[in-house]
């Protein structure tokens, strides 16, 4: 399994003037496709990894570039802009453009650039916006990034009971001991989620894939397991956690992607205190 860069840098440059071949090499193949999901101010970008399966010898790394994008532009006009900034470089076959600003669309696209420094020509162009959401919340993989490793359901951060919007949905350190869970990899490749909160354990929904994360409307009375579980796409996950006045909070994952260096799940909480009711979270904080 090849290693990963999450960039924590934007860098601005043009695309290079060495694409194609010359006298010392020859370009990757072009990434054949590009797909993107909408996050809270980030999109993650993931494509094909045929630059690299076709010649891994000659490959170094793909380049992620972005550009403005005209949602008024009239049908005969390119809607991307021609000034490209690069976003920054990775060996895999994923990207989460940070740092941007909810309701902002921009247009991607990827490079490969050889061992030489030959880089391709670019992959199909694709245009996203970044809105906030509980769902399409990307968590990177300890061994990827620590600081974005950890996800907290709620915290009561100015201690009044309620759960207001900027203590729910909380991604943090994967070190730290005030996370529900955090995101690891281990020696085989599989992926899991963590407990870590003393109280706080976790099982599956059902053993098949759930359709929606509204699918997963109750959280049984049962005994969870506070040792990881491995997140796979596709299905949904019931988490108890103690709410420290002596009764339990439920939360809810369904795992949308899971990548090298990134997962990408759904989530809903129950604000309601001892509440087995899942809910997906939205609109005005609850009482």
């Amino acid at each position: 399994m090849r290693g990963w860069w999450i960039p924590v840098l934007a860098l601005l440059a043009g695309c290079s003037d060495d694409n194609g071949t010359g006298p010392d090499g020859t370009a990757p193949d072009t990434p054949a496709s590009l797909s993107s999901t909408s996050l809270d101010g980030a999109v993650a970008l993931t494509w094909l990894d045929n630059s690299y399966q076709s010649d891994p010898g000659n490959f170094q790394n793909y380049r992620v570039y972005s550009t403005s994008y005209d949602i008024d532009a009239p049908p005969d006009v390119d809607p991307c802009g021609s000034d490209l900034e690069l976003e920054g470089t990775t060996v895999s076959p994923e990207f989460i453009v940070g740092a941007m600003t909810n309701g902002v669309p921009r247009c991607f696209e990827v490079t490969a650039v050889s061992v030489d420094g030959f880089e391709s020509g670019p992959s199909p162009v694709r245009n996203d916006t970044p809105r906030p959401d509980a769902r399409n919340v990307a968590i990177s993989i300890f061994e990827a990034d620590p600081a974005e490793s950890g996800f907290r359901f709620w915290d009561d951060l100015d201690g009044d009971g309620r759960s207001d919007d900027e203590e729910l949905g909380l991604v943090r350190e994967g070190t730290s001991s005030a996370i529900d869970f955090f995101v690891d990899r281990d020696v085989t490749g599989a992926v899991f989620l963590n407990p870590v909160r003393p109280g706080t354990g976790v099982e599956f929904y059902q053993e098949a894939p759930v359709e929606d994360l509204t699918s997963i409307d109750f959280a049984e009375d049962r005994a969870y397991r506070t040792t990881g579980i491995e997140a796979e796409p596709g299905l949904g996950y019931v988490f108890e956690m103690d709410g420290g006045d002596g009764l339990s909070r439920y939360g809810a994952v369904r795992v949308t992607h899971v990548g090298e260096g990134f997962i990408i799940l759904d989530w809903a909480f129950q604000t309601d205190p001892g509440n087995p009711e899942l809910l997906v979270w939205g609109g005005p904080p609850q009482p």
